[in-house]
C-alpha cells in the first residue's frame, strides 16, 4: 500500500511566485507529481480518489480571478479552466464526484453537477463570507461555515428539487452557538443526520454537534483561535491548529480512563479502569483544554511547530499528523509520540494551503501501475486504459431551467434487501454433492443413441446447403467473368477506333501538303 499526501502550495508573502499541486510519498518525501498553474488560499482545494474505474481529479479556485482550474492525475497539465460567476472563497467535491459547492465573499452559494456543468441551485445563505464547506460522507447534506459565526445544514435532496427551484432553499437547522468567524468543519463517520459535524471558530472553541436532534453536545475552549481540524476517522480523538505565529496543535481525546474501584474490575484485584465518553452534556458542557485536569483524566498533548499553520490532515491510518505551513514545510508527527518523524522541505517560501492523504492513484502520470494491467492508450496521453477520466463540463455561471428540464439524470438506486437472493452459506453441503455429480458425470448411452440421428439428419442438411452454396459461387463466378469480357472487349474496341481516327487524320494532312506544293 503505497500512501501519498497530496498538497496545494501556493503564493506566501514573502515569494510572490507561481504555486502549483504537488503529489509526495508519505514514507520518502520525495515528490511523484507535480501540476503547475495553481494560486489557491485555504479551503479554495478540494480532492477525489480514483476508484471504481474512474480516475481522480483535483478542483482549486483561484483567489485573485474568477477561475477554478480542474486537473486531472493522468496528465502534468492543466486539464480546464471553469469561468465562475464571481471569486470563490471555498469549495467542496461530495463523496461520490457528483457535485462541486463553491462559496463566495457576499454569503451565496452555487451547486453545480460536474458531470453535465449545471447550475442547480444559487443561493444567499449567509450574511457574510462563506468560510468553509464540507459534505457529510453519503453526500446527504452540505455544511457550511460563515465570517456571520454560523454553521447552516442543507438537505442535498431539497436543494436539488424540481418542485422547489423556485423558493429560496432553507436549511435543516443553524448551529449558532459560535460567537466569531467559523474557521473549519469536519463531518463525522455515518449516514445523515445520524453523524456528528465538528466546528472551529476564532472565538477560541471547537464544538461537537448533533445534527439528528439539532444540538450542542459538547464544547472545547482553547487559550488561542483555532483555524484548522484534523479528525481520527474513528472519532477518539481530534486536533486542533491555533492560527498564531507559533504553530501549536492540540490533541484533544474524546475518551478517558474511569477507576471502576477495587474488587469491581478484571484486571488484578486492585480495580480496573475503563474507557468512558468525553462531553455529550449539552451547552453548559465546556472543556477547557488548556487547563490540565488529572482529576477527570482529560489528556491534551500539545505539539509546536514553530511555524503557522496553513493545513491539517491525518495518515490513512491515523498513526501520522501530517501539518503544512506557512513557511513551506510540511511536517509529519508520529501521533502516540509526537515526535517529528519527516520534514519535506521542498516548498519553502511557499504556503501549504491544502492538505490530504490517499492512495497513490493507479493512474497518477509516470506512476502507472503494470501490475494492474493499466497502461496509457495512444490517444494523446488523456486516459488509461482500465481507468477513464471524470467527465468535467465548464460550468454554467446563470441558472436555466430549460437546461436542467431536458437533462437526464443518471442514478443507482440502493439494494434494499427485498428481492430473493441466495446467500452462499445457506446452500446445503449435501446438495452441493449431488449438484456437482450432475454437472460431472459422463453422458449415458441412451442419450448418445437418442441423439444420433438428430446428428445425422443435421449433417445431411449442411451437406445440401454446402452443396447450393457451391453452384450458386460458380454461377456467380461465370457472370462475373461474362462482364469483364464483354466491358473489356468494348473497352480495346474503342481504343482501336480510336487510334485508327488518329492515322487517318495523320495521311490526310500529307496528302494536304504535298497538293499545296504542286500548286
Amino acid at each position: 500500500m503505497h500512501e501519498t499526501i497530496l498538497c496545494t502550495v501556493a503564493p506566501s508573502p514573502t515569494n510572490p511566485g507561481p504555486g502549483y499541486i504537488s503529489v509526495h510519498d508519505i514514507q520518502t518525501g520525495t515528490s511523484l507529481a507535480s501540476f503547475k498553474q495553481n494560486n489557491a488560499t485555504s479551503h479554495c482545494t478540494a480532492s477525489l480518489e480514483s476508484k471504481n474505474g474512474l480516475g481522480g481529479l483535483v478542483m482549486s479556485a483561484q483567489q485573485d480571478k474568477s477561475i477554478l482550474n480542474v486537473y486531472n492525475f493522468q496528465k502534468d497539465q492543466l486539464a480546464l479552466k471553469i469561468v465562475l460567476p464571481e471569486k470563490l472563497t471555498c469549495i467542496a467535491l461530495d463523496p461520490s464526484g457528483d457535485f462541486c459547492a463553491g462559496g463566495s465573499a457576499q454569503g451565496r452559494i452555487y451547486l453545480w453537477e460536474i458531470a453535465s456543468g449545471i447550475l442547480y441551485n444559487a443561493w444567499h445563505a449567509h450574511y457574510r463570507q462563506v468560510n468553509v464547506l464540507r459534505f457529510t460522507q453519503d453526500g446527504a447534506a452540505l455544511v457550511s461555515g460563515s465570517e456571520d459565526s454560523a454553521v447552516s445544514i442543507w438537505e442535498m435532496a431539497r436543494l436539488l428539487d424540481d418542485e422547489l427551484q423556485n423558493d429560496l432553499p432553507t436549511p435543516y437547522c443553524i448551529l449558532s452557538d459560535h460567537t466569531l468567524p467559523v474557521t473549519d468543519i469536519l463531518c463525522g463517520v455515518g449516514p445523515f443526520p445520524s453523524c456528528r459535524i465538528l466546528s472551529a471558530s476564532i472565538d477560541h472553541s471547537v464544538k461537537i454537534w448533533d445534527p439528528s436532534t439539532n444540538t450542542l453536545l459538547t464544547t472545547f475552549s482553547f487559550p488561542k483561535p483555532i483555524s484548522h481540524l484534523a479528525w481520527d476517522p474513528t472519532e477518539r480523538i481530534f486536533f486542533a491548529a491555533s492560527s498564531g505565529a507559533e504553530g501549536e496543535v492540540y490533541q484533544v481525546n474524546l475518551f478517558r480512563r474511569v477507576n471502576l474501584g477495587k474488587g469491581k474490575g478484571v484486571i488484578g484485584s486492585g480495580g480496573s479502569r475503563e474507557l468512558e465518553a468525553i462531553g455529550g452534556k449539552g451547552v453548559s458542557d465546556v472543556i477547557r483544554v488548556g487547563e490540565e485536569d488529572d482529576s477527570e483524566g482529560n489528556r491534551k498533548r500539545l505539539m509546536t511547530v514553530g511555524q503557522q499553520i496553513t493545513s491539517l490532515a491525518l495518515s490513512l491510518t491515523s498513526t501520522l499528523l501530517i501539518v503544512g505551513t506557512q513557511a513551506g514545510t510540511i511536517n509529519i508527527y508520529d501521533v502516540p509520540s509526537h515526535q517529528l518523524v519527516r520534514s519535506i522541505s521542498s516548498h519553502k517560501g511557499l504556503a501549504i494551503t491544502y492538505l490530504t492523504t490517499m492512495l497513490r492513484p493507479s493512474d497518477l502520470v509516470g506512476h502507472v501501475n503494470g501490475s494492474l494491467g493499466i497502461g496509457v492508450s495512444g490517444g494523446g496521453g488523456g486516459e488509461v486504459a482500465g481507468m477513464c477520466g471524470r467527465v468535467v463540463v465548464p460550468f454554467e455561471r446563470s441558472r436555466d431551467g430549460k437546461r436542467r428540464e431536458g437533462h437526464e439524470v443518471g442514478m443507482i438506486l440502493p439494494f434494499l434487501g427485498t428481492t430473493n437472493r441466495i446467500d452462499p452459506t445457506d446452500y446445503p453441503y449435501s446438495e452441493l454433492i449431488v449438484d456437482h455429480a450432475f454437472f460431472v458425470q459422463p453422458p449415458s448411452s441412451t442419450n448418445v443413441n437418442s441423439s444420433q440421428p438428430n446428428l445425422q439428419g443435421k449433417v445431411t442438411e449442411l451437406e445440401s446447403e454446402v452443396k447450393y452454396l457451391r453452384e450458386q459461387l460458380g454461377k456467380a463466378k461465370g457472370v462475373n467473368d461474362a462482364m469483364w469480357e464483354n466491358i473489356v472487349k468494348k473497352v480495346v474496341l474503342k481504343y482501336d477506333q480510336a487510334k485508327e481516327g488518329e492515322e487517318l487524320s495523320d495521311q490526310q494532312l500529307e496528302e494536304r501538303r504535298r497538293k499545296r506544293g504542286r500548286s
